[in-house]
């Protein structure tokens, strides 16, 4: 289980464990993961840290996703790589800098929402 008094960012330490569980064959590629309310209630996390760990395993290529069925275990590098036009190369990178944007303000949020419930227990 993640160590979420370390200072690495909760959602980064279950992408973490996930991909060594994978890596190590716990997990096999077309395995399903744990559904956004599962890892959400295992680790004690918001929606938005669940979200970002999957996000990140599926960046990263641990992951795919499939609307309405979830997320399975994957190797980085299976299929083969595909070749893509620049645009679709240049949209991939934007897209890439746009979830890294929302990744440091979720990180933030959950900064802040840990200060709230930290004022809260204070008073």
């Amino acid at each position: 289980m993640a160590d979420f008094t370390a200072k690495r960012a909760a959602y980064l330490q279950i992408a973490d464990e996930f991909k060594r569980q994978i890596r190590d064959g716990e997990l096999s590629p077309g395995e399903r993961l744990p559904s956004e309310s599962e890892l959400m209630t295992r680790h004690d996390v918001s929606r938005t840290v669940a979200r970002q760990a999957i996000s990140r395993l599926r960046e990263d290529g641990y992951a795919t996703s499939h609307q309405g069925k979830g997320s399975f275990a994957a190797l980085p590098g299976e299929g083969g790589a595909v070749k893509h036009s620049p645009e679709f190369e240049q949209i991939t990178e934007y897209l890439s800098e746009v979830r890294q944007d929302v990744r440091r303000l979720a990180e933030r949020m959950d900064q802040l929402e840990d200060l709230v419930r930290q004022q809260t227990r204070a008073r």
